[in-house]
């Protein structure tokens, strides 16, 4: 899929830093009318995210999606609300069992429009401990000092 047909709405920026990515996967959401409308505004957060599988179906959890304000008051579904994941039958069943197995978790990356329809980009993640975050930030500053030296000489 091209980079055009793709608008970044939300992204989660600590989910790398947090945790180890092991895979992404892209799901659809079912969603009302006027959250679509408020994703398309860009009134939506998803840093406190996080998928669970229960019963066969994925579940988007702690995602924010503010009502949208010129809604009526009938048509306002929760902000928290958990939310249904559109994914096939096998990658459910292949999420579910690395979850359970192995200590890893389900998190959302992004949320993004891709040809008119919102979509999730989640990621199986294993939480990273405090030395591998600061290694990864030791690693980032030197790059960075690395890359600032090369650009003067």
């Amino acid at each position: 899929m091209s980079r055009e047909d793709i608008r970044i709405i939300s992204q989660n920026r600590k989910a790398r830093h947090e945790y180890h990515i092991i895979d992404t996967l892209e799901a659809g959401i079912v969603l009302l009318g006027p959250e679509v409308k408020s994703i398309r505004d860009g009134r939506v957060n998803i840093k406190d995210g996080y998928v669970e599988i229960r019963g066969g179906e994925a579940w988007l959890h702690n995602v924010h999606i503010s009502p949208y304000p010129f809604a009526n008051n009938t048509a306002r579904p929760d902000p928290l609300r958990p939310r249904k994941l559109l994914l096939h039958g096998r990658e459910i069943k292949r999420l579910s069992g690395k979850v359970k197995e192995r200590g890893f978790t389900l998190i959302p990356l992004r949320l993004y429009l891709s040809r008119g329809k919102v979509k999730v980009e989640i990621a199986l993640a294993k939480g990273k401990k405090l030395y591998d975050k600061r290694e990864t930030l030791k690693r980032k500053t030197m790059n960075r000092e690395f890359e600032r030296r090369f650009k003067i000489h």
